[in-house]
């Protein structure tokens, strides 16, 4: 419940557009207020019924948000359509996404396969972020962005195709992301 109370109150923080009880119509809010509840049925073992509701919520919202992620308090989506958040992906407290986002795997790992957000993450219009790669706390991610198992350290800006650091720590610079650090359990070519 205190989690559901944060990503009200994310929506105000976040969005200068929100009145009164017009959190309500956010689609990313019955997004994650539906998730939060497939996610315990998931956690709980219940086979298909999480899977079923979590189609249901991407029909009625427009965000696809597998029962396995999971989601900390604070999260906020601006204009969700499109937005995809794979099985084991994992996201911090007080994180904003906004539509088209995409945090998802490469097809090429087992076990943990999605990214990892910190806390206090900005993610712009359209970025995808693949495989299991960590973002720190405090970043910025910019709108269209692409990062494939590269790493990103926290208090950073990065932006552009392939992604790059343009600001640490409020200083301008320009660096490439480090790389993921290899995973044990890549999936075998068959």
């Amino acid at each position: 419940m205190i989690a559901l109370i944060e990503d009200a109150k994310a929506i105000y923080r976040n969005d200068p557009a929100a009145r009164n009880l017009e959190v309500l119509l956010y689609p990313g809010f019955r997004a994650i207020v539906a998730h939060r509840f497939i996610h315990f049925i998931h956690k709980l073992g219940v086979p298909f019924l999480p899977r079923l509701l979590s189609e249901i919520n991407r029909f009625m919202t427009g965000l696809e948000i597998h029962p396995g992620a999971t989601i900390g308090p604070g999260f906020f989506v601006d204009h969700g359509m499109g937005v995809v958040i794979g099985e084991t992906t994992i996201i911090g407290k007080n994180c904003v996404i906004f539509h088209n986002v995409t945090l998802g795997g490469t097809g090429k790992h087992d076990g943990k396969r999605h990214p990892t957000l910190g806390d206090n993450v900005y993610i712009g219009t359209g970025a995808t972020l693949l495989g299991p790669l960590t973002v720190g706390d405090n970043v910025m991610i910019g709108a269209n962005s692409f990062i494939v198992m590269c790493d990103v350290p926290s208090n950073v800006t990065v932006a552009g195709t392939p992604a790059r650091i343009i600001k640490e720590n409020g200083e301008r610079c320009h660096r490439d992301l480090p790389r993921t650090a290899a995973r044990p359990a890549l999936r075998q070519a068959s």
